[in-house]
């Protein structure tokens, strides 16, 4: 056997043609063999497919028919985010034109740690991160693999601007990452303000700012992700003025309502973050991972300066390359640029917009089924594209079994949510493809799970 060909160098179109028909098709026969939005079965029935498919993972001779076998048992064993069915999380179908960028990044396997691995893709970078990051007020963005670090990034700025005794105060409606990160820090232990209506009380807020010695980073949130709620920004963004406290906005889910003219005006009081958090892999349609941190003040960006002579030494950077260690605590980075920026260029922003009005009209549509159908009950008006909601007089045990019916047949994927002191179903409809009648047919397969 000869050597593997690769799938870069001038060789590398012709020897990946091949293999692209062999994965499309094993894509096709594995989502056929799923029938829907998830496996049926349960974890055990996964499990022994996966195995019985993988079989021996390294053998003693190779089996040149292991990409068609695997890629067809992780196809038929797959959650499809774009089955209309499949609502849980914030997790969405990414768009065709996205992927086929990401396969180019994959072929060409830049890496953003130094310009010389990366020329292009260093360029690219800026060009997006700049262009991105003007749109929330900012004047630089910073590419990170999602919500999570970029929570985390901009704590770790916000700690060498003003020193380890940083706390960090959020409302109790934040992503699960903020507390982690004061630990993942070394910071005092947050403080968690009350959000009693699932947002952060901007009163709560002003006495917790006045009470708890400072220095201080308010982490508010655009688009939570329990129920898809917006903090109420330009408030917070006053008191963080007033208190001189530093402000995060955690944007990740609802950053893109940036795109929408028709929804864009809930975002009112992000420009006046220091760091935000976006997540183009939510409502931006994009594989994951696509995230970034934008941020106001490039001075900020000194703290995460690092010398290695092997890749930015300082006669290189004098002589003009591009210092990249700067740009992210990675070291090895894939293009996750490429993708944005094929899908910003290819949309426009009124492509992107449109498809954030269509998700957000499916959840009012969706919204409106279960306030008008007598056996559920809505929590509230969706804000974004996520929809709470529960079988009336219900109790939670009965709530959560019913979605655990609906999981192990494979028939619909909702999330959880427990707010109010009670357990509700939650769609996070992410898909704009979604037609009125699949909203339906949703709400009455969970009519269906309910039943004895």
């Amino acid at each position: 056997m000869g050597q593997p060909p690769l799938a870069s160098g001038p060789h590398g179109p012709d020897t990946l043609r091949p293999l692209l028909d062999t994965v499309l098709d094993a894509l096709r026969t594995g989502t056929a063999a799923r029938g829907g939005p998830l496996p049926a079965g349960g974890p055990d029935t996964v499990t022994a497919r996966i195995t019985d498919a993988a079989g021996h993972i390294l053998p003693d001779h190779g089996d040149p028919d292991a990409l068609h076998t695997l890629v067809t048992a992780l196809a038929e064993g797959a959650a499809d985010p774009a089955h209309p069915h499949c609502a849980a999380h914030l997790h969405g179908p990414p768009l065709a034109v996205a992927t086929a960028a990401d396969l180019a990044a994959s072929a060409l396997n830049p890496s953003l740690d130094s310009w010389d691995q990366a020329p292009a893709a260093t360029a690219l970078e800026a060009l997006v991160t700049r262009a991105l990051a003007h749109e929330t007020g900012a004047t630089d963005a910073l590419a990170t693999t999602g919500g999570t670090e970029s929570n985390q990034l901009a704590a770790l700025l916000a700690r060498e601007r003003h020193g380890a005794g940083l706390r960090l105060v959020h409302g109790a409606n934040a992503h699960h990452s903020v507390p982690r990160t004061a630990w993942l820090l070394g910071l005092p232990d947050p403080v968690s303000v009350p959000a009693p209506r699932g947002t952060l009380d901007p009163a709560a807020l002003d006495d917790a700012l006045t009470r708890i010695p400072g220095p201080h980073l308010v982490i508010a949130t655009a688009g939570t992700t329990d129920a898809g709620l917006i903090d109420p920004l330009p408030d917070i963004a006053a008191r963080c003025t007033a208190h001189h406290a530093r402000l995060h906005i955690d944007a990740a889910y609802g950053g893109a309502l940036l795109f929408s003219d028709r929804h864009r005006a809930k975002l009112a009081g992000l420009e006046a973050a220091d760091t935000v958090a976006l997540d183009l892999h939510k409502l931006g349609w994009q594989p994951i991972a696509a995230g970034l941190l934008t941020i106001k003040n490039p001075d900020d960006l000194t703290a995460l300066h690092h010398h290695a002579d092997y890749l930015n030494a300082d006669d290189d950077t004098d002589a003009g390359l591009p210092d990249l260690l700067g740009r992210s605590p990675r070291t090895s980075r894939r293009p996750d640029i490429l993708k944005i920026a094929v899908t910003l260029k290819t949309l426009g922003r009124s492509g992107l917009g449109a498809l954030v009005d269509d998700v957000c009209a499916h959840a009012e549509k969706f919204a409106a089924l279960v306030d008008a159908h007598p056996r559920f009950e809505l929590h509230a008006p969706p804000t974004i594209s996520t929809v709470l909601f529960r079988p009336a007089h219900a109790t939670d045990t009965a709530v959560a079994a019913a979605r655990r019916t609906l999981l192990t047949t494979g028939t619909a994927v909702l999330g959880r949510a427990r707010t109010d002191g009670r357990l509700w179903l939650k769609a996070t409809l992410l898909n704009p493809h979604t037609r009125p009648d699949d909203l339906t047919t949703l709400l009455t397969l969970v009519e269906e799970a309910l039943t004895p």
